[in-house]
């Protein structure tokens, strides 16, 4: 036996297409018109004349019912509509994930300001994050100093944030949890806007 590869390249959804025209089997079908009138139950050749003297196609709709329902409709159109509102609603499904971002007690000020931009970085994707503060040692008699930056942290970033699990000891760590406020999109964007105008001035 040859070698065969199990990877599987990921494929892109597909919207399901429904069976038109002649692709349909049923011998009768109950059609709804291009206005959206019920016709009632009819041979399907009735309906794809019906639907050839409206020059659109026959689209059928619910192929489990009994009979079948089929709409006469443009398909192309009717397609696109349903492939677009399929794409939007995968934007829409966004997995939140708990991004952690970690401190020493003695963190300088220029790192403590870019691991505070990679936790904005990460609010702005809709996601939380945990800011973990890390003792070793004889640091430990001092977990003080922990809370004190979880606090000025979450000072720092009261205006994009909700804070989810409040500052909180364990083992030799402190740790808070925080989520994006829901508006975070436009305050972000105002707050791009107060900085470029007080760029110009």
């Amino acid at each position: 036996m040859g070698w065969r590869s199990r990877s599987k390249a990921k494929m892109k959804p597909v919207v399901p297409k429904e069976r038109i025209n002649r692709e349909i089997t049923a011998s009768s079908v109950r059609l709804i018109d291009e206005k959206g009138n019920q016709v009632g139950v009819v041979s399907l050749a009735e309906a794809l004349a019906k639907a050839a003297r409206a020059e659109l196609d026959l689209v059928e709709v619910s192929p489990n019912a009994k009979p079948p329902v089929c709409k006469i409709m443009d398909f192309g159109t009717y397609h696109y509509k349903k492939e677009r509102k399929m794409r939007e609603s995968r934007k829409k499904q966004h997995i939140v994930q708990t991004k952690e971002v970690k401190f020493g007690p003695n963190t300088e000020e220029h790192d403590y300001n870019f691991k505070k931009n990679n936790a904005v970085k990460f609010l702005a994707q809709h996601n939380k994050v945990k800011f973990t503060v890390r003792f070793r040692g004889r640091q430990l008699a001092h977990k003080e100093i922990g809370f004190k930056l979880l606090e000025k942290l979450v000072n720092d970033l009261k205006d994009l944030i909700e804070v989810e699990h409040a500052p909180k000891s364990e083992g030799r760590t402190i740790y808070t949890i925080v989520s994006p406020k829901k508006d975070i999109d436009k305050i972000l964007e105002q707050q791009s806007e107060n900085e470029a105008q007080k760029e110009e001035k």
